[in-house]
């Protein structure tokens, strides 16, 4: 299926842990996104909470007591996502999807990339910008109908038909993760025979906590990011390369692997 020359070194091995894995499961964070043209989060000198303090912009309680302070930040964090598409990594992942190799993608990110890719077992455990909601009526309203408004509002805030501020359907400072999803986020990863931790720093709980339950439950881990993370120690794989090089890298070990 390919001329590439089978490596015997981590990619490989990890290829190997695929094939014998019954259940397979990707985390994935920022660093995925990263090659879209999305910053993450931590990254020194580049990441977005290195040059904004999120307590400040990004805290459920700025969103209630100064909505035009809090949409300042969200309006132009909503604007440069407009034109991200999603790379390579993304369409790997619902790839591995397709064919039966990978069981569902948890993801920290709210870009609603891995779903324009293509993945279909879709885990969005910080929510999404596709969509925000009234906090007094409940009514939803679509991310091109939310531009709209801000775009109306003098204030530059959007508002639900009641006037109340819409707020994002993501998952803020200070606020839990949405109950469903974080449970199917932890049965998924129970249940995992192996989980690929990709592009996230581990350092975010809950969700940090998820491969601890992969592991509890005799399942194993590999991690595919740049930088240190608190479980490297305790991955049967690591790789931290890019992430795209990387995950092309495994999937041509994946075709040599299925033609032996």
């Amino acid at each position: 299926m390919t001329t590439a020359v089978r490596r015997r070194g981590p990619v490989g091995h990890l290829a190997r842990l695929i094939l014998a894995s019954g259940r397979t499961v990707a985390l994935t964070g920022a660093g995925i996104s990263v090659p879209s043209g999305i910053p993450d989060f931590r990254s020194p000198k580049t990441g977005l909470w290195e040059r904004v303090d999120p307590m400040e912009v990004a805290h459920i309680d700025v969103f209630r007591r100064e909505p035009e302070r809090f949409w300042g930040f969200y309006g132009a964090r909503f604007e440069a996502l407009r034109d991200k598409q999603p790379n390579r990594a993304h369409e790997l992942l619902a790839l591995l999807e397709q064919v039966g190799l990978l069981r569902a993608v948890i993801t920290q990110n709210i870009d609603g990339l891995h779903g324009r890719a293509g993945t279909r077992e879709l885990v969005e455990v910080h929510g999404t910008i596709a969509h925000s909601s009234c906090q007094r009526c409940g009514a939803s309203h679509p991310l091109h109908q939310v531009r709209t408004r801000q775009a109306a509002d003098p204030r530059g805030v959007p508002r639900c038909d009641c006037g109340r501020p819409l707020k994002p359907d993501v998952v803020l400072f200070g606020e839990y993760l949405p109950v469903r999803a974080l449970e199917r986020a932890q049965r998924l990863a129970e249940e995992a025979e192996l989980m690929l931790c990709i592009g996230s720093s581990l350092e975010v709980y809950p969700v940090a906590e998820l491969p601890l339950r992969t592991l509890a439950r005799g399942g194993q881990i590999a991690i595919l990011t740049r930088g240190p993370t608190p479980l490297d120690q305790r991955a049967a794989v690591r790789l931290d390369g890019d992430v795209v090089d990387e995950l092309e890298a495994l999937v041509a070990e994946l075709e040599l692997c299925a033609g032996q």
